[in-house]
């Protein structure tokens, strides 16, 4: 019984330091000469799918990342939106946090990034930017 327990206690944690090596792929950024840079932004699970962000977003997030000398804590990435015509929809936008970075900070971070398409901002304190249009809002 107890080697059993061994076992299965090995393999889940064999699992879980395959499942953060996939993490951690996601976190790291590739400048325009294709050298690694430290990475801009973090995600808050491993489940949080942000391999497939454009170079384009990674650099809004690397900018704003660079403005607050804080890393944005990603909360979504891609994943299937139901409304229609999200970003989301087409890993062309990210959902996250800066715990210990005001609300402001943040917005004004993400309006001087270049290339920024919509910032939205919800009252549970994520922030949402994107590459689509240029446009605003604030969901309450």
């Amino acid at each position: 019984m107890q080697n059993a327990l061994s076992i299965a206690l090995a393999s889940l944690f064999a699992l879980s330091s395959c499942t953060t090596a996939d993490a951690q792929t996601d976190k790291t950024t590739v400048s325009s000469i294709g050298k690694q840079e430290a990475p801009s932004f973090t995600l808050q699970t491993v489940s949080v799918r942000a391999s497939c962000f454009p170079e384009k977003l990674r650099a809004i997030l690397a900018h704003i990342a660079a403005k607050t000398r804080r890393r944005p804590l990603i909360t979504s990435g891609y994943r299937h939106a139901h409304r229609r015509g999200s970003m989301h929809n087409r890993c062309m936008a990210a959902d996250f946090r800066m715990p210990g970075v005001s609300e402001r900070t943040v917005v004004e971070a993400a309006r001087s990034a270049p290339g920024i398409g919509g910032i939205g901002r919800y009252c549970n304190g994520i922030i949402h930017v994107d590459i689509g249009p240029r446009r605003t809002w604030v969901d309450c």
